[in-house]
């Protein structure tokens, strides 16, 4: 066999993401690429092959009959390198534990509590990926997805990890320390916008029936950037409690009333059925289910109790002390 008319590798790769979602878009967002770059490999693709793999029909794609053949076997083909290579890895790999999340969850939640697991199983080499692209389990290299959705995940071990609530926080110096007494005053007030925490639900809630999303300023993409322009003073942020806790206990916000908005979504600790009994996916679930159970102890002690002295114990507490 003649390995040099073998394609390109990456035009094989672009082909394949193609050719499972039937788009170019989603195989650029999945490969991290343009999509005028996938565009281009597969037309060099289609050149060097001499036959069309896709139907174009606009901004549409569907593959040929020529297309789909050739799909299912760089499919597998791919599938067989893939497992070449983590023979090769071996213990090595065996020796990693991949967990991949939300980057705003893994920076306000995972790492302030992360020393516990690494100090209690050296033996792991842990390696955090923080992304809001969803894991493919069958294609990458991830051990652990902790995922904020809906908990439907079709072939995959999935149990639910965390209730969420969201709620308007705020800087303790927002407004020169004159803070809104009462929901309705949200409504003159700058408020954050966010893609994932829309405050409409919470409008309902607070007995604001019909009162828009706000329209003007900075709309943030990631929750923790969120949260440290409402540390910051720049407004008034509709905050998860997973990742704001730390910083109303620290003093660092404050929240501004009693009134839950309800969340749609859930925290989700998944990995696929095979590697659920696996000694470093079993230890790592332990350790974050823990987690959360002390995470809701301190929650509910912070409702409970003045908030000086529950600050001072979460501190300690996340703090590992």
């Amino acid at each position: 066999m003649d390995l040099r008319l073998l394609p390109p590798l990456n035009a094989l790769r672009a082909f394949e993401a193609a050719a499972r979602h039937e788009s170019f878009s989603r195989a650029a967002d999945e490969l991290f690429v343009t999509h005028g770059a996938v565009s281009h490999q597969i037309r060099a693709l289609e050149s060097e092959l001499g036959v069309a793999l896709f139907a174009r029909d606009g901004k549409r794609v569907r593959l040929t009959g020529t297309g789909r053949r050739y799909a299912g076997e760089v499919r597998e083909a791919l599938e067989a390198l893939a497992r070449a290579t983590r023979g090769v890895r071996g213990g090595e790999r065996e020796r990693r534990l991949v967990v991949s999340m939300l980057s705003s969850f893994a920076a306000r939640w995972v790492t302030p509590r992360i020393g516990r697991f690494i100090e209690a199983h050296p033996q792991w080499n842990l390696e955090l990926q923080s992304t809001n692209d969803l894991v493919d389990f069958a294609r990458d290299d991830v051990d652990v997805a902790i995922r904020f959705g809906y908990g439907r995940y079709p072939g995959l071990h999935a149990e639910l990890l965390l209730d969420e609530i969201f709620f308007p926080a705020c800087s303790p110096q927002f407004n020169g320390g004159r803070l809104p007494a009462e929901p309705a005053a949200l409504t003159q007030a700058a408020l954050l916008r966010s893609e994932d925490e829309l405050w409409q639900p919470w409008f309902d809630a607070a007995g604001l029936p019909g009162q828009p999303e706000p329209r003007h300023g900075v709309l943030y993409h990631d929750s923790s950037n969120l949260l440290q322009a409402a540390i910051a003073g720049q407004g008034i942020a509709l905050v998860r409690r997973s990742l704001a806790m730390p910083e109303i206990t620290a003093g660092r916000l404050v929240r501004l009333f009693d009134i839950d908005g309800p969340s749609p979504y859930r925290y989700y600790f998944i990995c696929p059925p095979q590697l659920l009994q696996t000694e470093r996916v079993q230890a790592f679930r332990r350790w974050v289910f823990d987690e959360v159970a002390r995470f809701r102890r301190l929650y509910e002690e912070a409702c409970e109790t003045d908030p000086p002295a529950a600050a001072t114990r979460h501190a300690a507490d996340d703090a590992g002390t």
